[in-house]
């Protein structure tokens, strides 16, 4: 067989001791083309063997130091050699000579000296088969080398295919930041490219999975989606916070807990096949289960930062209103004060008016100062001794005027122990009178409220119960929050900051106790309730009680110029102003009471507060211009709210002046002296 190229060529071992034998072999051989290695000894052909590999071996059994017999058998044990034929070459060999050959496999025995064509063909059929063995691994190597090139292209076209996916992923959910957007994108990003089906649900703390969404959403007829068993399996997730596989329902499910920090927010639930739940898609499902729970936070926090600033903004302008309303009637008195023929019980009214104004102020900005300082943790308190029999007078005390001013009856229970509890009596006062002062502002006249308290378990527990207003379940867990109002509307009729219960709040916490609200619903009256640490030192032989008495209301004079206001102060000190001025004037304190007054009197003008329970100013005023009585009355809004957008509405309401609290007197009186004209001026303007 001619030699093929260079690199084709395959190595033949000769092992013999005599150098003529060598060249013998040589010769036989060389027309084969493939290289011929010599060794002179056992020891010579190991190590020729160790350095590269032989198509096949002639081995001579007769050999000094290491005989062929015991050559072979060290060659077999190298493992590149265990398997290279071997060519016995002697003179004689006997039966159990051949047999111990082949038992170390030689392949055959050649009879020294050999015959040369026999030599050469025997040779040449193991080196051809060498060849085709080598070709073989060589094409099983190419084989193996494009299934590694292909798995790897095919894995490299998987990753940019998820990788553009998990951009697309998180491009989509942080499009929005409305939190119903977001589980929308997050539901159609799931479906169909991690499971036919997703559920997101979402969590409430007390009450587990509140909130479903599924897409896509089950057709009439179809079993039941979320399952009991599901429903458990989701459940269970979310308490342990981990990722898991649902494998006993059909189909299977994957479950993944949306967290934020240690916070469980949701769960998302992915429906397929149990089988294509391998590695690499739960390893995908939860990459973009990941991004989910970031971009939902996103949204519930961006949320959570619009809601804070909206109420900040209310709050704002909440605050401008509460201020402007003292300081109407301090304005007023004050002008009365400064008249010519002011009597001395009528100077003596307006001190006591300023007196109040100045106080409800100073309230509101000591208030404000009590949150700024919690808020930054300045507040401290100076705990000592403090009986609760004491705590509770002193209490009463300071809010009964408020109750008395609103007829309504105060029942006083007390436990009957005598209760020692370890606290700050300036700022407990204050917890509980801001309580039974909430509870009277959000009470009707004539209404009762009761203050209880009892003691079990080292724990003093105080109550303050009305059958007033109540309280909406949105509502109740928000309503400790700081700037939070219930009522935002500009029919509030309880004015306010919204930062009296947050006072309370901290101040019990300060003290190691806790608050908590409860009420059936809006119309069905409220409970605030204080834990705080306490012991009972002593029996009491009564339990006191404390009931404010009912005054009787006081008439109002019939009047020629309509003064609205809810606030009772400011209507009545406008109202002594302007009778002073010479001006008939009649006061009403919600919208329905002035429709109904200014068809009975026809008035000339109207001074309309905006912010009115019930019924708000811009609407009264539209059904004042609607009535014939007062169709063509100078209607000016005199409010609290002074904003671009109060202003507007002012004029479409038919308005025809916005007068801001506290307002010009001097300017007042100047218009109310002749109303159609300063009507024309102001429609001129």
């Amino acid at each position: 067989m001619p030699a093929g190229p260079e690199q084709d060529k395959v190595n033949i071992l000769v092992v013999d001791d005599l150098a003529e034998k060598h060249v013998v072999f040589r010769t036989i051989l060389e027309d084969l083309g493939q290289t011929i290695v010599s060794a002179r000894s056992g020891k010579e052909a190991l190590r020729q063997i160790l350095k590269q590999e032989f198509a096949v071996i002639l081995l001579d059994v007769n050999m000094p130091d290491i005989d062929g017999l015991e050559t072979a058998s060290l060659i077999r044990q190298y493992k590149k050699s265990a398997q290279t034929p071997i060519l016995f070459i002697t003179a004689y060999v006997d039966e159990l000579q051949a047999r111990r050959g082949y038992a170390l496999g030689a392949v055959d025995y050649i009879p020294s000296p050999v015959v040369p064509e026999v030599l050469r063909s025997k040779v040449r059929v193991f080196v051809d088969l060498f060849r085709m063995n080598r070709q073989l691994q060589l094409q099983v190597a190419a084989r193996e080398a494009l299934a590694r090139s292909e798995a790897a292209r095919a894995a490299a076209e998987d990753a940019i295919h998820r990788a553009d996916y998990l951009a697309e992923a998180s491009r989509v959910m942080s499009r929005s930041l409305d939190l119903s957007d977001t589980a929308r994108a997050v539901l159609d990003l799931c479906v169909p490219m991690l499971g036919r089906r997703a559920i997101l649900g979402f969590i409430d703390p007390d009450e587990g999975v509140r909130r479903i969404d599924i897409h896509p959403a089950p057709a009439p007829g179809d079993p039941e989606v979320f399952s009991p068993e599901l429903r458990v399996a989701v459940e269970q997730a979310v308490r342990d916070k981990q990722f898991r596989v649902w494998r006993s329902g059909t189909p299977a499910a994957a479950i993944y807990p949306l967290m934020a920090g240690d916070e469980v927010r949701g769960a998302l639930v992915l429906q397929e096949e149990a089988g294509r739940f391998d590695a690499s898609h739960l390893a995908l499902i939860r990459e973009v289960a990941s991004r989910a729970s970031i971009a939902m936070e996103n949204a519930r926090l961006y949320h959570a930062v619009q809601e804070a600033d909206r109420r900040k903004n209310d709050f704002l302008a909440m605050l401008a209103h509460e201020l402007r309303n003292p300081l109407a009637p301090i304005r007023n008195a004050v002008h009365i004060m400064q008249g010519n023929d002011v009597t001395p019980s009528t100077m003596n009214w307006a001190r006591d008016v300023i007196g109040r104004q100045a106080d409800h102020m100073a309230r509101l900005i000591d208030d404000l100062l009590d949150v700024s300082r919690i808020v930054q943790g300045k507040v401290t308190v100076k705990p000592e001794k403090l009986d609760l029999a004491a705590l509770i007078e002193r209490t009463v005390e300071a809010s009964a005027p408020r109750i008395h001013g609103r007829e309504q009856q105060l029942a006083v229970t007390l436990p009957a122990e005598r209760v020692e509890l370890h606290g700050d009596v300036v700022r407990l006062a204050q917890v509980l009178s801001n309580l039974l002062n909430n509870a009277s502002k959000f009470s009707p006249p004539r209404s009762r409220i009761v203050l209880g308290a009892s003691h079990a378990s080292g724990e003093l527990r105080i109550s303050v119960r009305d059958d007033g207003a109540g309280i909406d379940a949105a509502t109740l867990p928000h309503i400790f929050d700081l700037f939070f109002q219930a009522d935002q509307s500009l029919d509030r009729s309880q004015g306010g900051l919204g930062i009296g219960l947050t006072l309370v709040k901290h101040l019990v916490e300060l003290h190691g106790g806790r608050v908590a609200a409860f009420s059936d619903g809006v119309g069905r009256g409220s409970e605030v309730v204080v834990w705080l640490p306490a012991a009972v030192v002593a029996h009491r032989t009564e339990t006191p009680a404390a009931v404010v008495p009912i005054p009787e209301p006081r008439e109002r004079a019939p009047v020629r110029i309509l003064v609205v206001d809810d606030i009772t102060a400011s209507a009545d000190t406008l109202m002594t102003l302007l009778e002073l001025e010479g001006f008939q004037v009649r006061t009403a304190n919600e919208g329905m009471a002035a429709l109904q007054i200014a068809r009975d009197f026809r008035p000339d003008a109207v001074l309309l507060d905006i912010g009115l329970p019930g019924m708000n100013g811009f609407e009264v005023a539209h059904r004042l211009r609607s009535q014939p009585e007062s169709r063509d009355a100078l209607l000016i809004a005199l409010t609290g709210y002074g904003e671009p957008e109060s202003r507007s509405r002012s004029v479409q309401a038919g308005f025809d002046v916005h007068m801001v609290k506290p307002a010009d007197v001097n300017a007042l009186l100047s218009m109310l002296a002749n109303p159609q004209s300063s009507r024309r001026a102001s429609s001129d303007g």
